[in-house]
């Protein structure tokens, strides 16, 4: 197994995450949003990964990892835990290496993104159990059968890879003044301010996680990792109920603010990216800007606000429900 000597990614390893997946990724737009902008009190831009090739910003983590992998340590497979999106992008991975793909995903998994792994090509296994034990069972089945495991968010090599965002992000807007990022495990947002930090110091970054899960802003407070009760919030993708232990110090270096969001302002989220971006994002991509609504981020009208819009995909019907009382 390659083994890294430090359990965080640098900016090196994010810049070299950047080559390595320039070929088999989008680079996604910057978008001006004007029409959010008189009720968010900023210039808006919005950073689409609902826009990437499986529809969430995962693939860029999973498929760097598994391009670092030697050949003969993946031949059996790979393997990884999942609500949706790492499985899709474990499961794509895994198709364009020609290997096969297992993914250990909740019960509580919208369908949209059962469906999707599926049609990707991967076997998907049914869990009912938090995130910890989740992970236990793939380290067990990866044992047995000799499969490379890919943790979603704990793997340096994985948050490297979610990091070439914010490489992007200061490529198209120099002249950023703040990053807002959908905070769940850590991976993405651990990378995205690596980053950020390391090539511009004075832009500041912010993590939004939901009210019901404040896992990080809680243990920001208690000045450890702190593990909560899980409770059901909208936002499913961003639902875990303790910090990644990876993640967790690189958050705390980089990271300048973390605000919780109600779920009734996420879904406000959802409705205004549809209504006034014509984008479909699921809930945990909007919780950025549920943020900017509810007001938990202060903000200039001058200053320049990009939110990450981390994935789309969520049950159809579903979106139905949230969308049909918008205008």
């Amino acid at each position: 197994m390659t083994v890294k000597m430090h359990d965080y990614p640098t900016l090196q390893d994010i810049r070299e995450a950047r080559e390595r997946l320039k070929p088999h990724i989008r680079h996604t737009p910057l978008l001006r949003a004007e029409k959010i902008e008189p009720a968010v009190g900023c210039q808006l831009y919005l950073k689409p990964e609902t826009l990437q090739i499986t529809g969430a910003f995962k693939i860029r983590g999973a498929l760097n990892k598994a391009l670092s992998l030697p050949r003969e340590q993946i031949a059996n497979g790979l393997i990884a835990t999942s609500s949706g999106n790492h499985a899709q992008g474990i499961a794509y991975a895994a198709r364009m290496l020609g290997v096969k793909a297992i993914i250990v995903v909740p019960v509580t998994t919208p369908r949209i993104k059962i469906e999707n792994t599926q049609a990707l090509g991967a076997e998907v296994i049914l869990f009912d159990g938090d995130t910890a034990a989740r992970w236990k069972r793939v380290c067990e089945i990866a044992e047995e059968n000799q499969y490379a495991a890919i943790h979603g968010f704990e793997d340096p090599l994985v948050m490297a890879g979610q990091g070439t965002i914010g490489c992007e992000i200061l490529e198209d807007l120099e002249d950023v003044d703040t990053v807002i990022v959908p905070l769940g495990g850590g991976g993405l947002l651990s990378g995205i301010a690596t980053a950020i930090k390391e090539i511009k110091p004075s832009v500041r970054v912010i993590g939004a996680e939901p009210a019901l899960t404040p896992k990080y802003y809680q243990s920001r407070i208690n000045k450890e990792r702190t593990s909560l009760p899980l409770k059901n919030t909208i936002a499913d993708g961003v639902r875990i109920s303790v910090p990644g232990q990876n993640p967790f110090p690189i958050i705390e270096k980089y990271v300048d603010e973390i605000v919780l969001v109600e779920d009734e302002h996420i879904i406000a989220g959802m409705r205004v990216l549809a209504k006034d971006a014509k984008l479909i994002a699921e809930p945990a991509a909007s919780i950025g800007i549920g943020a900017l609504l509810a007001g938990a981020v202060k903000v200039r009208p001058d200053e320049k606000v990009c939110a990450v819009l981390s994935g789309g995909n969520w049950n159809l019907s579903d979106l139905a429900e949230i969308y049909k009382d918008a205008e």
